[in-house]
């Protein structure tokens, strides 16, 4: 089991950063892989990035590709999404997800966070 707990969201003007966290209980969380998503309203999941057990290799949606970036500190069960130059179409709930492969999938994820609120607006 898996408890995953989201932080890091907030009011951003358009070309602005955050950067989200992700902490994980357990003592397990180093052999997940783990994911980021968002939902805005009225729309469905999206994928945003992934990144494997040892985060040697990740992958993200086109549409944040050169703007984000997935990293993990295992040490600290925690994983990151900094995200710069915000648009206002980034605004969404943001989740994190652990899994047992890296996928784009939200049906390959195990467990969820309850999610954080990012929007971008001037």
């Amino acid at each position: 089991q898996v408890q995953l707990v989201e932080s890091g969201g907030g009011l951003v003007q358009p070309g602005g950063c955050l950067r989200l966290s992700c902490a994980a209980s357990g003592r397990t969380f180093s052999s997940y892989a783990m994911g980021w998503f968002r939902q805005a309203p009225g729309k469905e999941r999206e994928f945003v990035a992934a990144i494997t057990p040892s985060g040697g290799y990740t992958d993200y949606a086109d549409s944040v590709k050169g703007r984000f970036t997935i990293s993990r500190d295992n040490a600290k069960n925690t994983v990151y999404l900094q995200m710069n130059s915000l648009k206002p179409e980034d605004t969404a709930v943001y989740y994190c997800a652990a899994g047992r492969v890296i996928a784009a999938s939200p049906v390959s994820y195990d467990y969820w966070g309850q999610g954080t609120q990012v929007t971008v607006s001037s």
